[in-house]
């Protein structure tokens, strides 16, 4: 495909952008935003043309302490409402769902939630799983989209079994998930180009982690590729090392239906401020377990202790216990 085709890709009408700021965020710090914060990116999205708005986790009570987590690991109705009311705006709403830690009951109908769309995260061997709770939530009336978790550590045999399973699905988007941020541009562009061939007429997304600082370039890519659904932060905020930036996705987009000045009026207001509280972005730990392929568990953890800036130390311990999973 010649540079040019790719870049026409790119402009196509039915790009959307998603901002995962609250969900992906609140894993930094328990899902305890005020209210005004919420309100904040919900409103800035709104008035920046944003698509999608997940502003958090759909999970049990059963799963999970209200004293520990904050509102937006739940996102129950009266919750949503007390932001953005009816949502009667043609900003979206979404929630990630994880398999085993919500209960079917807990999901009401969508005629009765603020919600429009509910994204069921998995791992490979959890794709059955995945399905159907997507097709029930298709069912109760959500848009909905699965996306496939740490796949930089599935072999190549059980991803296309996995792919069989889900092009046979009514789950209409699929994602291609960067969950270590261990991504490379030649591997985003073998994961879009094989999810495309595999199912053929579904959506594909792209959620792309920044621990070597490509999640942009990643994102980029997958747009070339294809990928129609973009998911990115305000500065980034994320799991720690942080996602695709939004303000530079969308100042990059350069399209009229997407609007800078809201975006940089949020970060300015609330996002930025926030930095004195969580510790997100670049870190070296953070390039560590992605450079390892490893879940940035331990390198939070190593954020989280008193040798934070011991960086040789924990690429020891990480080489050496071989914490790849």
């Amino acid at each position: 495909m010649t540079v040019d085709r790719r870049l026409k890709k790119m402009y196509k009408q039915d790009i959307k952008v998603m901002d995962c700021t609250v969900r992906d965020g609140g894993l930094m710090n328990k899902w305890q935003f005020s209210d005004d914060f919420v309100r904040g990116v919900y409103n800035a999205c709104l008035e920046a043309g944003i698509d999608y708005m997940e502003i958090g986790y759909l999970s049990s009570e059963k799963s999970f302490s209200r004293a520990e987590m904050g509102p937006w690991k739940f996102c129950q109705q009266k919750d949503l409402e007390r932001i953005v009311g009816k949502n009667e705006t043609n900003l979206k709403l979404s929630a990630m769902a994880d398999i085993g830690r919500i209960d079917l009951e807990d999901i009401p109908l969508a005629s009765e939630s603020a919600l429009d769309m509910i994204r069921v995260a998995c791992y490979v061997h959890q794709v059955d799983k995945a399905i159907a709770l997507a097709h029930h939530c298709m069912d109760k009336g959500y848009e909905t989209c699965i996306n496939l978790m740490a796949v930089s550590t599935v072999g190549e045999l059980e991803l296309d079994e996995a792919l069989k399973d889900i092009a046979k699905s009514r789950v209409k988007v699929f994602y291609a998930v960067d969950s270590f941020g261990s991504m490379y541009v030649e591997s985003i562009q073998h994961l879009v180009r094989k999810y495309s061939a595999a199912m053929p007429g579904k959506e594909i997304g792209i959620h792309a982690h920044n621990n070597m600082q490509l999640a942009m370039s990643n994102t980029i890519t997958a747009l070339m590729e294809g990928c129609t659904m973009l998911d990115a932060t305000l500065m980034g905020l994320g799991r720690g090392a942080g996602n695709c930036p939004i303000e530079i996705l969308i100042a990059f987009l350069k399209n009229p239906k997407y609007r800078l000045l809201p975006l940089l009026q949020v970060i300015q207001d609330y996002v930025h401020p926030m930095q004195k509280e969580i510790d997100w972005g670049y870190h070296i730990p953070y390039l560590i377990s992605g450079a390892l392929n490893a879940h940035p568990r331990k390198s939070m953890e190593w954020m989280e202790s008193e040798k934070k800036n011991d960086f040789v130390t924990f690429m020891k311990e990480m080489h050496d216990n071989e914490i790849l999973e």
